[in-house]
């Protein structure tokens, strides 16, 4: 995807992918985490797309949300409307934890609701 992105040239590995889909999966099965910064159209489709991966058990992980300077806003408050008119349940608030600012992402990864494959379970509620 060298063609549509720009790469960085200080980076130690440089993981090449076809397309978007393949770069999700490997986003997906190498993360410990996802942390969402501010960005574009690829940003908001590989954050909404790991957050329908949570809701059915196929991704477990934390997923972060840094809204810098209500960044994100509008997307969180969507995703409450969400849940508010029942196309989600109220424990699907917990696939997510937003923060302010960079220095509270790693303290929040360590304190993210454990999630898990019987999420699978509940994702039709």
């Amino acid at each position: 995807m060298c063609e549509v992105e720009w790469n960085h040239t200080g980076l130690t590995e440089l993981i090449l992918v076809e397309d978007m889909h393949e770069r999700k999966e490997k986003l997906a099965s190498m993360a410990d985490a996802v942390v969402a910064l501010p960005g574009g159209c690829g940003t908001m489709e590989e954050l909404l797309e790991v957050i329908t991966w949570k809701r059915l058990g196929i991704f477990t992980k934390p997923i972060i949300i840094c809204n810098i300077a209500g960044y994100f806003d509008p997307l969180i408050q969507m995703l409450n409307r969400s849940v508010d008119e029942n196309f989600m349940g109220e424990e699907h608030r917990k696939m997510w934890k937003v923060v302010e600012n960079p220095a509270e992402v790693l303290p929040a990864i360590s304190t993210s609701y454990q999630w898990d494959e019987n999420a699978r379970n509940f994702a039709a509620l």
